[in-house]
């Protein structure tokens, strides 16, 4: 493979995907280590005797000019003998797969996965286009259904809030990227899952324990990077969403595209929701879900100076405001009153980022660099508790990549990071103003065996200028142990920094005191984990079996003590142990044509010291197992979707002195969930009904004395099952390709 392609690829893994004319399109494969079929990142495309090509996206996908008098493409990637197939002009869905045999044969794909298992060293499972619409998937809260690795849930039961949980893990305990690039961290953990568009996204990629270094010292227990649709690849010049609920709640989702020539083109996604309704149907006079609007805009350009650089740029903006509480409260004139109880809730984002790739002259190298820039503010009152922060942020990224021999089987990155954050908060009367610095430098070096075994040790340092220094090492091995048969394993360790008020504004619901009780460190753990996936056929059908364990062992963490005392919450540093067991089997299996079912059970345990006490974690289910069954008609004129999923029984924190009315039992009934969709696909447009908790399952009392919200027993925060009931909705997408 010539040098100038290798340097392609190398950079095409930082930065993405590189923007071309759209004369020529299409989709190159490849059968990954469990033979089944996968987009291929990276694969260069050439029109022979020419210099004019492309680099396909993390989609696979790829765009390139015609060139007249010339129908010859050269297709190269590492691993595989360069081939030539001959296209011609207009066409626009060439599919392209690149075998273990090294032959490279045009197919035709039939039928679109809602998942699979990505073939990098790290375990991770994608979730892709046709996955994420198997449900409403308003936003990134709801697009994880399917999947027993991530838990969501509601923090409290007035403010709308969702949280996350993997591996017996709070959801700070994962890193949220945009493409990359740090996203969801900060003021905007409390709302950030409902801040990212379903139609917005493209994939996303769910790794378990911690990634590479080259991404900083934050993943703990995992990273879930969000892939957006990106302008050279996606065929959408026009997409349109519409949804309307039975709770009256509607969303306008509206992305374009448009090229400016050659090499460059960009995107305006825009989104728009409001709930404009109060409702109380548990009739315990508090709105079950807040009144609530939000507008999202965001613009980005991708861009490529041939031979020189490659990049992109997104800028964006968020507005999102909410007023609930009880049914009679009124902002205008009861806020911050006793009157009567009220939230209110307004987050302003503005985000920028920008990654860019520069090709060297040197053989196999390349540099890349991301930079973001983050302004956040966000103001809340809870009843009488008012709470108001800004965040200020910034992210630099620069590194280096270059393989060290002709067979590239060794691969060496190093580079330096930078991220500064500062918090002006302020809660009731008190002021918390905090500036961190973090500098940092990585390296990493990859040993690539062929296709058999993939190893990647790393390590960086960070100085943080509030807590010190970090030691961060990483290590990633993947073993392909024969025909669709591979095992994985990974240790490392992660830090990071408590934000507790930010975290904990579902218990600013209730009328708990905040207590620190000493100064507070950087949480601190250690990650291990073995996974083992092997694919079958039966009848011709690609079938699936993955399992895996996780082990997280916590150095030092900030605790959060809501035991002690059902008046107070108490946040101190780590005595004693901390850790979880999480250990998961999915299997998805094909029977027959357009039919697809993924079955998985998920088991975790995990314990912490509270109050000197070795206990288990509350509001976490030791069991949950999915069912998700998924039919398709010839064509994908119809398609069905049915997902039940089985939550088991979580402890409950201690209310024994509560008055006997609002006492808690030991722990919560289990309990059973069920969606339903059907999406029926016209020329232009696809019509998608669909039932939420089709059931009715609810918790009882979700709210601790509701008809005292100023009083001392009262408490919105112990959730631990569905706050509404029964939920239907439709919807419509039109696509202009």
């Amino acid at each position: 493979m010539k040098v100038k392609n290798i340097i392609k690829i190398c950079l095409f893994s930082l930065v993405g995907t590189t923007i071309f004319g759209q004369n020529i399109q299409g989709t190159v494969y490849e059968y990954n280590t469990e033979r089944k079929l996968e987009p291929l990142l990276g694969a260069t495309l050439l029109w022979q005797g020419t210099t004019i090509g492309t680099v396909t996206n993390d989609s696979g996908q790829f765009s390139l000019p015609y060139i007249k008098d010339n129908n010859k493409l050269i297709v190269r990637y590492v691993g595989y003998q360069a081939d030539t197939i001959l296209v011609k002009k207009g066409d626009n869905d060439i599919r392209i797969i690149m075998t273990s045999s090294r032959e490279i044969v045009g197919v035709t794909i039939t039928a679109a996965e809602g998942t699979y298992i990505s073939s990098k060293p790290i375990l991770t499972q994608v979730i892709t286009t046709e996955g994420l619409r198997r449900a409403a998937c308003c936003n990134l809260s709801e697009s994880f259904e399917s999947t027993a690795a991530v838990d969501v849930s509601y923090s409290d039961a007035i403010t709308g809030a969702k949280q996350i949980q993997m591996l017996g893990l709070a959801g700070v305990y994962n890193q949220l990227m945009l493409e990359n690039t740090p996203y969801i961290r900060g003021l905007s953990i409390p709302f950030g899952l409902m801040f990212v568009p379903g139609s917005w996204m493209e994939s996303i990629n769910i790794s378990k324990g911690t990634a590479s270094v080259l991404n900083g010292y934050e993943s703990i227990s995992g990273q879930i990077d969000i892939q957006y649709k990106k302008p050279e690849t996606n065929k959408e010049k026009l997409f349109l969403n519409l949804f309307f609920n039975s709770e009256l709640k509607s969303e306008l989702n509206l992305n374009t595209r448009f090229n400016v020539n050659e090499s460059n083109s960009g995107m305006v996604l825009f989104h728009f929701e409001n709930q404009p309704m109060k409702m109380d149907f548990n009739k315990d006079g508090f709105m079950d879900k807040p009144l609530s609007t939000q507008a999202h805009l965001m613009n980005r350009w991708d861009y490529d100076i041939e031979g020189k650089m490659e990049g992109r740029t997104m800028l964006s903006y968020l507005y999102d405001t909410r007023t609930g509480g009880q049914m009679d409260f009124n902002k205008n004139k009861d806020k911050l009153t006793s009157n009567h109880y009220g939230i209110g809730v307004d987050n302003h984002r503005l985000n920028i980022i920008s990654k860019n790739g520069i090709l060297l002259k040197g053989n196999n190298e390349s540099i890349g660099t991301i930079a973001s820039f983050t302004f956040h503010q966000f103001n809340a009152f809870y009843g009488l508790n008012q709470f108001n922060s800004r965040q200020l942020s910034g992210y630099a990224n620069a590194y280096y990549e270059n393989f060290l021999d002709k067979k590239n089987r060794h691969k060496i990155d190093a580079g330096a990071s930078f991220q500064i954050d500062n918090y002006a908060e302020m809660f009731n009367d008190s002021a918390f103003n905090r500036m961190e610095i973090v500098p940092g430098i990585f390296t990493q070096y990859s040993f690539i065996l062929d296709e058999k075994f993939i190893a990647t040790v790393g390590i960086r340092a960070d100085y943080n200028t509030y807590y010190g220094l970090f030691w961060t090492p990483r290590f990633h091995a993947k073993w392909e142990m024969g025909k669709g048969a591979s095992a994985r394993l990974t240790a490392g360790k992660g830090y990071r920094s408590a934000n507790i008020f930010i975290e904990n504004t579902a218990l600013m619901t209730s009328n708990r005191q905040f207590v620190i009780t000493e100064k507070l460190k950087a949480e601190e753990a250690w990650n291990a984990g073995v996974s083992f996936t092997q694919s079958f056929h039966i009848k011709g059908k690609e079938n699936t079996l993955i399992v895996d364990y996780f082990y997280t062992r916590f150095v030092n963490q900030v605790i959060t003590d809501i035991d002690q005392n059902v008046h107070s919450v108490y946040f101190y540093n780590l005595t004693g142990l901390s850790y979880s067991h999480s250990a998961q089997a999915e299997l998805i299996i094909n029977p027959f044509r357009g039919f697809e079912i993924t079955a998985a059970y998920r088991f975790n345990f995990v314990q912490e010291t509270v109050n000197g006490k070795l206990q288990e974690k509350p509001f976490m289910s030791r069991h949950k197992a999915i069912l998700n069954l998924n039919y398709s008609t010839k064509f994908d004129k119809w398609k069905f979707n049915l997902t039940a999923q089985f939550h088991g029984k979580q402890r409950l924190p201690n209310t024994k002195t509560d008055p006997n009315a609002w006492q808690l039992a030991a722990t919560s009934p289990a309990f059973f969930t069920f969606n339903a969709q059907i999406t029926k696909k016209f020329r232009i447009v696809e019509i998608y009904l669909g039932v939420e908790n089709f059931t009715n399952y609810t918790q009882k009392n979700p709210i601790l004395d509701p008809q005292n919200p100023f009083g001392q027993y009262f408490d919105a925060s112990m959730i631990w099952g569905p706050i509404t009931g029964i939920m239907g909705y439709a919807g419509m997408r039109l696509i202009l390709k």
